[in-house]
């Protein structure tokens, strides 16, 4: 399958990120499980690698190894630590707003940086009320002379506690072109993070809440046009958030099969292994198989994003496909170890505690669900991705 969709260029660079993942990445794993808050130090030297510029083109000072490639950087991140490579995609959801609203300016002054590791940039779209229904928001920005004035809060915003860059989508005025994007600088007047509050798992890794109180911004830091917010929003979601949220997914899935075959050739029951078994060989057939198929619903998709062809449905379905069968092998994982599972001394329990994590952003299963039943009845809304592919094919700022 490597064969089939990545070059020379990406198996290298699976290799380095797998070598950095294991000497720099896992002795701080337990450190971050112990901690369970946000890790300063190690989200900026996973930056500094300038991973955050996979899809940033060489001419901004990325890498231009587009989708394909930042799917790898992702996968061998989260292969050994599922908060690291969340880190690494939700950074590329705040580059993505960037690369395809950004001017001209904005582009030459940020991209860089964020190549660089100098900058990580966030997306904050999501409300305490509205939640996924994006037309739903209250957050406000009301233009002042030659500023606007941004009122509201927003939550699970990802990396809130280590981002210099806020992309904040919120309300200019009423219905689906009443939303407009700005960037908003961490350290700016009237923008504050709330405290980070312990969650389920990704410890490391940081989605808490943002508010807003009188901030001004210059009108110069709106993406776009004014009402291009809900395309910002959309096109960070739909592009970046599902295939990003697929390459945390199918890490942490290798990492489950690679643990478990672990266990069970290390395990001696009656004798054998506990991969003889016969009962216990089956769960590790259907892992295997599930990683294969995960696999490839994931490159594939990835490779149609980076030739510009339409591929909503295929992002829509590797996400769907890649969350809920890494959430049956985590569970068909902790049936193979048993009681020894539930111990903090073996790392399956946090891969199943990860795992839950990715479900819900960027569109539960469901949600995906409901749009692919849309693509079966000829009822598609419209294709993100063949909107933007004219960005992507031209190579201004995507690979």
């Amino acid at each position: 399958m490597d064969g089939y969709f990545a070059s020379g260029v990406h198996h290298q660079l699976r290799g380095q990120v797998r070598e950095f993942a294991e000497a720099e990445v896992r002795p701080l794993v337990p450190v971050m499980e112990g901690s369970r808050t946000v890790h300063h130090e190690l989200s900026r030297r996973i930056a500094r690698q300038g991973w955050l510029g996979a899809t940033i083109g060489r001419a901004y000072g990325g890498m231009g190894v587009g989708h394909l490639g930042k799917t790898i950087i992702i996968e061998e991140l989260s292969r050994v630590s599922g908060a690291m490579g969340a880190m690494v995609q939700a950074s590329q959801l705040g580059a993505a707003k960037i690369v395809h609203f950004g001017s001209e300016e904005q582009r030459k002054t940020w991209l860089p940086a964020i190549a660089a590791g100098e900058c990580l940039p966030t997306i904050a779209v999501t409300e305490p009320e509205s939640g996924g229904h994006v037309l739903g928001m209250a957050a406000s920005a009301v233009r002042d002379g030659g500023e606007y004035v941004l009122n509201g809060r927003k939550v699970y915003v990802g990396n809130s506690h280590v981002g210099d860059l806020h992309g904040v989508v919120v309300r200019t005025g009423p219905g689906s072109r009443g939303l407009t994007a700005f960037l908003v600088e961490a350290g700016r007047p009237g923008v504050r993070v709330a405290g980070q509050r312990e969650a389920m798992g990704l410890h490391g890794f940081s989605f808490g809440e943002l508010v807003f109180e009188d901030c001004r911004v210059p009108a110069a830091n709106m993406l776009g046009e004014e009402g291009d917010g809900l395309a910002v929003a959309y096109s960070s979601s739909v592009l970046y958030g599902r295939a990003n949220l697929t390459a945390v997914s199918l890490g942490i899935h290798r990492a489950i099969l690679e643990e478990t075959t672990r266990f069970c050739a290390e395990r001696v029951r009656y004798g054998k292994p506990l991969h003889e078994l016969p009962s216990v060989r089956l769960k590790l057939g259907r892992m295997q198989s599930r990683l294969m198929t995960c696999r490839l619903a994931a490159y594939h998709a990835v490779h149609l994003l980076d030739q510009g062809l339409p591929c909503d449905a295929e992002l829509m379905n590797a996400k769907l496909v890649n969350v809920e069968s890494a959430l049956d092998s985590a569970r068909e994982a902790m049936e193979v170890h048993a009681a020894a599972g539930l111990f903090t001394d073996r790392p399956v329990e946090r891969y199943l505690r990860d795992a839950h994590h990715i479900f819900a952003p960027a569109g539960t299963s469901d949600v995906q669900l409901l749009r692919l039943a849309e693509v079966a009845l000829g009822a598609g809304k419209g294709q993100w991705s063949e909107r933007l592919s004219e960005v992507v094919r031209s190579g201004e700022a995507v690979g």
